[in-house]
């Protein structure tokens, strides 16, 4: 019953001030368990002149599936992914579950600004109007990727190749004895973290750019690509 779950959730529905309603946020949410604090999370972070994309792991429970899709199907401005991935920690799909996002978003007719990817088990210590107020007065037409050129423990990761393994009900990612090939266009391998807050142009650049498909097909089987690829892509020159 949609009105009751507006009703007895509280959901927010018209902005809550004239600056939040010029300025939408989208979010990339990626959720697999815990169905009550995936609702608390969304309750905090809701606006109407937002967008959110919600990434289902495909290895999710039926009935948790289905729950998530009742609730979504209240809001015109909240969807599941078109595409969706069975996600597995540290492995390629998790990357590949926020990019699957992201070419939803850019088809949305919601002109939204920027985007943030969460994870189900994440929560606001933020209000919207002050999440804009921070991008606005400092980051304002820049990306939010914070990381260091790769370090020397880390260099594992991207050395040898990696794969995963999902099998009733276990999934993991193991090393192989192949030798990756170098970074193509020679690119500078930066580590950081696997969240994020980009521009718009940004998240189009990634879907269309050469060296970003490159780099993106090259990361396939990494360990934790999605802790270098954002961060190396926002540090190419221009």
């Amino acid at each position: 019953n949609c009105s009751m779950v507006l009703k007895t959730l509280h959901f927010i529905t018209r902005p809550l001030s004239e600056e939040e309603g010029n300025f939408s946020l989208a979010y990339i949410i990626t959720i697999h368990k815990e169905l009550e604090m995936f609702v608390k999370l969304l309750r905090a972070i809701y606006m109407p002149q937002n967008i959110y994309c919600i990434h289902v792991d495909e290895k999710s429970p039926k009935d948790y599936k289905a729950a998530v899709q009742n609730i979504v199907n209240c809001f015109e401005n909240i969807f599941i992914s078109s595409k969706r991935e069975n996600v597995v920690y540290a492995g390629f799909s998790r990357l590949q579950a926020d990019i699957n996002c992201m070419r939803d978003l850019v088809h949305s007719k919601i002109q939204w600004n920027y985007v943030i990817n969460l994870c189900g088990q994440d929560y606001p210590i933020k209000t919207n109007k002050e999440i804009i107020q921070y991008i606005k007065s400092k980051w304002n037409g820049k990306n939010m990727t914070p990381g260091v050129v790769q370090p020397l423990h880390m260099k594992y990761r991207t050395q040898v190749s990696y794969r995963e393994y999902v099998h009733s009900g276990t999934s993991y990612v193991y090393p192989t004895k192949n030798i990756k090939t170098k970074p193509p266009y020679n690119l500078t391998i930066y580590f950081g973290s696997a969240y994020y807050i980009l521009t718009k142009e940004f998240v189009e650049f990634t879907l269309t750019d050469a060296r970003a498909k490159d780099l993106l097909e090259w990361s396939r089987d990494t360990y934790s690509p999605d802790e270098h690829y954002w961060v190396t892509l926002n540090r190419l020159n221009g």
